[in-house]
Parts: structure tokens; sequence; C-alpha cells
């Protein structure tokens, strides 16, 4: 018996956090596409160095981050569809709406490129194209803020894209970098954002057919601190700490520093108050 409670002691003695085990964390949702880019392993440290305070990434589409914040099953969620992130708010699900950073939407495909997207006049002329020659297109189907986008272009385009579904038109219902993948395998097109391209680009065999800045969609990631009046358990007060530092000098900088040979994943563009 005395064995016993000497063991027992043991056990709850090693089931105790050690101070650095119960150090502060926030969950926050976010896209696969920030973490495929590899942003958060080069800025969530700076930030826990400066705050003590972790920060645990759960990454998924927007649509399902946003599903996940209405649950209150995350802290905070950085995604990048400006409706939605404008309706999750108003609908008091979420707290002031702050602007992180951007970058650009751009088409990728086969390098040889027969759907003539290098030459077309918009992304929109890029999905019209793709759809008149029936060239593989390889979309994320997962409702994230990349997928939503691509189905606003091929409205633009009068296409409906699912009459080529199993044909020529393909849905992951997956992230970022297998959508990538994927294209590379079927020799397709896709839409995807600057950031995860360059991330990536080495290991698809594709080309860069559309990218231009007058012409491109902008790819805008928010963040949104979770309403604890809806969850009482959020942790808004360390939720905020980490707005605060991603939208102001420390983090703006820590973002602008992230670069792919020499390219920028993501441009910085918070209201910073002086």
């Amino acid at each position: 018996m005395k064995c016993f409670r000497v063991l027992v002691v043991l056990l709850l003695f090693f089931a105790v956090p050690s101070q650095a085990e119960q150090q502060d964390f926030i969950t926050l949702a976010s896209t696969t596409s920030t973490m495929a880019s590899g942003l958060y392993d080069k800025i969530l440290p700076k930030f826990s160095e400066s705050t003590g305070i972790d920060v645990h990434v759960v990454a998924v589409g927007t649509g399902q981050a946003l599903r996940l914040a209405r649950n209150g099953d995350v802290d905070a969620l950085l995604v990048h569809h400006p409706p939605s992130e404008q309706a999750f708010v108003a609908d008091g699900y979420g707290l002031r709406r702050h602007r992180v950073m951007y970058n650009q939407f751009l088409i990728v495909g086969p390098e040889n490129d027969p759907a003539a997207a290098e030459t077309a006049s918009s992304l929109a002329d890029v999905f019209r194209r793709v759809a008149q020659t029936e060239v593989p297109f390889i979309s994320r189907g997962d409702n994230s803020g990349t997928h939503l986008v691509e189905m606003s272009l091929w409205r633009s385009a009068g296409v409906d894209p699912k009459i080529g579904s199993g044909i020529w038109y393909m849905e992951t219902g997956s992230g970022m970098g297998s959508t990538l993948r994927m294209s590379s395998v079927m020799k397709g097109y896709c839409l995807t954002d600057r950031g995860t391209w360059l991330s990536y680009r080495d290991r698809t065999g594709l080309s860069v057919l559309f990218d231009r800045p007058d012409s491109s969609v902008r790819n805008q990631y928010s963040v949104i601190v979770v309403n604890p009046s809806r969850h009482t358990h959020i942790k808004a007060n360390l939720a905020n700490r980490f707005v605060q530092w991603l939208t102001n000098e420390p983090g703006q900088r820590a973002i602008n520093a992230v670069t792919m040979d020499g390219q920028r994943l993501f441009i910085p563009n918070a209201d910073i108050k002086k």
C-alpha cells in the first residue's frame, strides 16, 4: 500500500504542469494559405518572445474558420474574405475587424499555356478562356476565401464551372498547397495567392501565367477577436494583445520582413495609430 501511495504522489507530481507549460496562449483560426506560405513560422515566435503568449494556429479554409469562431472554438481568426468577415462582425460574433496585410491573386498553369491566359485582359477573361478550351482547372472547392473569390470570378466570366465537373473542372476540397500539387499532376490551371505560390513554385513545375496588379484581385487579410459576450471563455484580453502587436509597428515590420527570393509574401497595410 505504501508503494502505491508513493506511486500516486509521483504521478501527481509529474502531471502538474511546469510554469513554462502553463504559458498563456490563444487559439487562432486562420487560412491554409498563411500557414502554407511559412508566414507564421517567421512572425509568431517574435510575438511570443515579446509577450510570453503562444499562438496555436488551426489552419482551415475561411468558411471553416468562421464556423469555428461562431461556435466559440477559437479566440480569434485571421482570414481573407471581407464580405464574410463583415457579416460575422455585424451578426455580433466578432469584435472590430482590423486589416493586417494583403497580396495578389494570380493564375498559374502549364508552361505551354493552352488557354492563352498570358494574353487575357483580366482574371475573369482567363476563366472564360479556360472554360472555352476545356483545359483542366483545379479548384480548392472548400469554401475558403480563395474558393469564394474563384466562384465570383466564374460569375464575372459568365461561366458555370459545374457543367465541366469531373471533365475539366476538378475540386480538391483541400488547402492551397494540396491544390497546387494537384494542378501540377493534372497540368492544369489554378487560382492561388502570391504568398503560397512563392513558397511552392519550385515544387510544382507550373508557371505564373497571369499576374498583373492593375487587373488582378487584391487578397486582403484581416484579424478579428471573437466576441466574449457570445462565449465567455474566449481569451479576449490575450487575443487583443495579439491584434495590437500584429497591426502596429512590431507586427507590421515582422510581416514586411518575410520574403522569398527577395519578394515579399505579404504587404502589411494595417491602419497603424501614431
